[in-house]
């Protein structure tokens, strides 16, 4: 099989969809592997190095999704590129549908086959594709938020873990799964005294168990979020239904209660977002703005800020499914692995995820009807 990996081209996306490593495992394989120039450099990778690994490089983009049978991104294709998609073309990287009537409508017309990281799922309902970035961004949020605290970012001006004498911030997270607790992780170990909200309660026994105590985990209703919400300096969104639009847990007028200078990251936001006052999809050049007096910071992107980092961490759980579909084909490498086949969203002019469908209004078709 060709495997193509073009450049990022999303506003400050430096990870890239696959590692010289990566490369040279598919091409000992019997693989064709084209990268697009310059495709690497961002995460610290040269074209040379790839040349090394037995890749091709290619300065046409468009001659490469011409040539590939599969590409290999990170992020979802913006709408630039919609053009260069070709019918049966398999498409494995991270696609966020829900949210994104343009970019569905563009893949089911060029009947490609779309595998999207965040909805691979096992059997125990893990995201193994998601779960690294998950963790990139989890404790990104805290990081971001600290600096957004600071005054001359138009935050309150307070330090996250405080100083003797003085009250440490109050850090509030909404979702308690993998983002979630990566968040708290980083939040606890800057000192900041924290509190997750979760609607299941072995999860926030689970966080009980893992932090011994030294967070406070509430049961996510409206009245506990409202009451925590009100105190909050720094408020982190992580809520997640796989393959779906996030829902909105998080009202306006619990962020109008909030303090003036407090700070939200909403880490849901390429789902969707799920705080209500997040209406708009901020970039790295500009991260964040301010409503209600609260800043907002709700870029799509978060893990691009550290690619080396990311690329690296999102390739250990990639590569393993990417040389599935290479070796056996898509139809064969989805109908032997369950877990690979919820990863499939759309199909040959087909929605096959059902949260997809349910979020866009579109009709949902059973993968395996089509491929008997």
């Amino acid at each position: 099989m060709i495997i193509g990996v073009p450049k990022e081209i999303k506003n400050n996306e430096n990870r890239v969809g696959m590692t010289p490593g990566g490369a040279k495992t598919y091409v000992n394989k019997g693989h064709k592997v084209i990268i697009e120039t310059h495709a690497g450099e961002g995460s610290g990778f040269t074209d040379e190095e790839y040349i090394a690994a037995g890749c091709e490089i290619y300065t046409d983009v468009k001659k490469l999704f011409a040539d590939a049978d599969m590409i290999v991104k990170v992020k979802e294709p913006l709408e630039q590129e919609y053009g260069l998609f070709k019918e049966g073309q398999i498409l494995y990287t991270y696609l966020h549908l829900a949210p994104a009537p343009k970019l569905t409508e563009a893949l089911l017309k060029a009947k490609v086959k779309g595998v999207a990281f965040e909805t691979v799922q096992l059997s125990n309902r893990e995201l193994p594709l998601l779960t690294p970035m998950s963790e990139v961004a989890g404790r990104m949020s805290i990081q971001v938020g600290a600096t957004l605290l600071q005054k001359y970012n138009g935050g309150l001006g307070v330090l996250l873990g405080g100083v003797p004498g003085v009250a440490p911030a109050e850090v509030v997270i909404v979702g308690g799964g993998k983002v979630g607790t990566n968040a708290a992780k980083m939040a606890v170990g800057m000192g900041a005294k924290v509190t997750v909200l979760d609607m299941s309660l072995a999860r926030l026994a689970y966080l009980d168990d893992i932090f011994n105590g030294r967070i406070t985990t509430l049961v996510s209703n409206e009245y506990n979020l409202e009451e925590s919400i009100k105190k909050a300096d720094l408020l982190v969104g992580s809520v997640l239904i796989p393959g779906k639009a996030a829902p909105k847990v998080v009202s306006e007028d619990m962020v109008k209660k909030m303090k003036k200078g407090s700070v939200i990251v909403d880490v849901a936001i390429d789902q969707g977002g799920s705080i209500a006052t997040i209406d708009r999809v901020t970039t790295h050049d500009n991260p964040s703005y301010e409503k209600h007096g609260v800043v907002h910071y709700s870029v799509a992107n978060m893990p691009g800020a550290v690619p080396r980092t990311s690329t690296i961490a999102l390739e250990g759980a990639t590569l393993p499914y990417g040389l599935m579909l290479a070796e056996k084909g898509l139809e064969r490498a989805v109908l032997e692995n369950e877990s690979l086949m919820k990863g499939l969203n759309v199909y040959e002019g087909h929605v096959t995820y059902q949260g997809v469908a349910d979020s866009l209004g579109l009709e949902y078709v059973d993968p395996y009807s089509l491929m008997k």
